[in-house]
């Protein structure tokens, strides 16, 4: 593999993983947020935060797979 090649792969690679660890704040954080709120959120409320959470999961979980496809070609 050329240098360009191996240095698009790295900087690729590093875009990746940070989006991947916001996602996975992002949804920690939901998470936490119906944690502590519990009682006090509305259904509509807790059901829009789960939403929320499962999405930025699905997001992040696409992060890791562009990365292990993209080491894998």
């Amino acid at each position: 593999m050329d240098i360009k090649k191996e240095f698009d792969k790295t900087v690729d690679d590093v875009k990746d993983t940070m989006d991947e660890a916001k996602h996975r704040s992002k949804a920690e954080a939901e998470q936490t947020k119906r944690d502590v709120a519990g009682q006090d959120m509305t259904a509509t409320e807790k059901a829009k935060s789960a939403a929320k959470e499962g999405a930025n999961r699905v997001e992040a979980d696409w992060d890791k797979t562009k990365r292990d496809v993209r080491d894998k070609i």
